[in-house]
């Protein structure tokens, strides 16, 4: 049993209500919630000396703050967890939402990439956040490999697909590379990656580059194992996020801090940093996964929440998600069912496709 859920089930009806009121009223706002608000809203009548000595207490098991003088409480990033653990109510995505969403797939183009382009610029319309999809890599096994070099520092790798999918890809080879280690290199990959999937190639390359270190030359081994991190880290998902939406993180009334923390986000966001970390938060689980301010390891620095789902394709293998970043005073209830609606759909999408 989690710390959230034991302290749920021992607290009373009463000391439930006000947490949940207060919360609610947070997200509902913005502002804090104050006793003579309560009063008002509490399903049984109770002076506002007593909801004080709630929230007062609430205030000591970390779960309620006072963010000024003010005699209202916001909740802490503890109590929005144990808020969205045990007293979130989630519904259906409203009709409306669905039908902006649906509206995208109109156009009936094998352009996976502009119809997750699409999607994300309708999920940020609809959620008036900023949006995350992660498009799938390109499975398909690998037939050839060549590396071509274009500069001292500069090499193109050209990866070809056994169903004839091609892609060149920019990268920076290790010092000292000639065109002969290349060819080389090439050579070796071509040996032991004709049918793997650039997936399974990650883990059999290098039990492959363990059992022939003596048949390749050092500086044609250190250009496999450069290239070999390029394709498994940044450089393999730089192209597969897209992002939109991002003005709606902006409102018009954020403090200097908060708009330093925005600032930060979008940094984050232009450089697509930690694409592959994304991915592994979605794959932790099946369904839709809540991040809140420093939970979020992809934006912690911008006070942010990210609601995640990862999508499977036709063999139920998750290859990528969809999410929506923003405050952590995020309208969760709302927001859970679109990202899940939207998943399950680029889901289906990707596996009418094949």
């Amino acid at each position: 049993m989690s710390d959230s859920t034991r302290i749920l089930e021992e607290m009373n009806d009463r000391s439930r209500e006000v947490f949940r009121r207060v919360v609610e009223g947070y997200l509902d706002t913005g502002d804090p919630v104050g006793s003579r608000t309560l009063t008002r809203a509490m399903s049984e009548k109770v002076s506002a000396a007593t909801i004080r000595n709630v929230m007062q207490d609430l205030e000591l098991l970390g779960l309620l703050d006072s963010p000024h003088i003010s005699a209202g409480r916001i909740p802490t990033q503890n109590g929005l967890r144990m808020f969205v653990d045990g007293l979130l109510e989630v519904s259906d995505p409203d009709i409306t939402d669905r039908q902006k969403i649906d509206a995208t797939l109109g156009d009936n183009s094998a352009d996976v990439g502009g119809m997750l382009d699409r999607i994300g610029s309708a999920l940020s319309g609809v959620t008036h956040g900023a949006s995350l999809v992660l498009a799938p890599k390109h499975e398909a096994p690998i037939k050839h490999i060549e590396f071509v070099s274009l500069a001292q520092n500069r090499a193109l790798v050209v990866l070809v697909f056994a169903d004839g999918h091609v892609e060149n890809r920019l990268f920076t080879p290790p010092p000292g590379q000639t065109p002969s280690s290349m060819r080389e290199a090439a050579n070796f990959l071509n040996a032991v990656i004709e049918g793997r999937t650039l997936s399974e190639f990650q883990s059999v390359i290098k039990k492959e580059i363990a059992a022939r270190r003596q048949e390749i030359d050092t500086l044609a081994r250190d250009l496999v194992e450069n290239g070999l991190a390029l394709w498994a880290g940044e450089d393999d998902s730089h192209d597969r996020l897209i992002v939109r939406g991002r003005a709606n993180l902006l409102g018009t009334d954020e403090e200097e801090a908060d708009l330093e923390r925005i600032r930060t986000l979008f940094d984050d966001l232009e450089r697509k940093r930690d694409i592959a970390e994304f991915l592994e938060l979605a794959e932790d689980g099946d369904g839709v996964r809540i991040f809140i301010g420093s939970e979020n390891k992809l934006f912690s620095l911008s006070g942010s929440s990210l609601v995640v789902s990862p999508y499977m394709n036709a063999d139920r293998k998750i290859v990528g998600a969809v999410g929506v970043i923003g405050p952590k005073r995020l309208n969760y209830g709302r927001i859970v069912p679109i990202v899940d609606y939207t998943a399950q759909l680029v889901g289906k999408l990707i596996s009418d496709r094949g």
